[in-house]
């Protein structure tokens, strides 16, 4: 009678199966930390809003200041989203029968506000605050990108942990003078490097982000 139930390759799957089971901790460890990670789960988050409102339009092509809609970004923990005062502040006289700005018009007669979805979405434990960045010289497209080119807004930067303590150990390449900081374009006068610009102005200014935990969580 034949004792041989399986063939004799069959006796390597027993240490193959002990180094598969043994990995598969390790892998689901680094599955569940990077799937969840903001890197890949919030950049180029790109919802639909109620209504389509075009940064690439207004910001761009009509040249309009950032702090007209967002006018608590110089003065208060957060970016203020527009009233539809704002909006009906032109829009009283442009694009009146437009059917894609219904919702303002209808928000405007009721007094409901539209119901914006948002993007730039921190995590309630974080405690972020835009006139200590845009008053300090961080500019807008640190954060949001080319915001003004976007026809969809979508979310440019990972925001996560890393990524600001990156920010807040060397922030040199981020920073300019105050008064350019929803410019888009700028750069350092003369064609100096934007390090090297950055060093100067944080050591005239005395710029030194904190990096302690309290910062961000209160």
């Amino acid at each position: 009678m034949n004792r041989f139930v399986f063939p004799r390759w069959a006796n390597k799957t027993v240490p193959l199966a002990g180094v598969v089971l043994g990995l598969a901790p390790v892998y689901l460890v680094f599955l569940v930390w990077y799937g969840a990670s903001p890197k890949t789960t919030d950049v180029g988050y790109q919802p639909i809003q109620p209504v389509p409102y075009s940064h690439a339009l207004h910001a761009g092509e009509l040249g309009l200041d950032c702090r007209y809609c967002h006018n608590t970004v110089e003065r208060a923990a957060h970016a203020a989203i527009p009233p539809t005062q704002t909006c009906m502040n032109c829009h009283q006289r442009v694009k009146t029968k437009s059917p894609k700005l219904e919702p303002i018009r209808a928000s405007w007669q009721t007094g409901e506000a539209v119901r914006w979805t948002k993007v730039h979405d921190l995590a309630d434990f974080v405690y972020f605050n835009h006139s200590a960045h845009v008053t300090r010289g961080i500019g807008c497209v640190s954060c949001h990108g080319r915001i003004d080119q976007m026809a969809i807004v979508y979310q440019f930067a990972p925001l996560s942990m890393g990524w600001c303590l990156d920010c807040h150990r060397a922030p040199y390449k981020n920073l300019r003078p105050p008064e350019e900081v929803t410019n888009m374009t700028w750069t350092p006068p003369g064609g100096e490097d934007p390090v090297s610009f950055g060093m100067k102005f944080a050591e005239k200014n005395n710029i030194h982000p904190p990096t302690d935990c309290s910062t961000c969580h209160r």
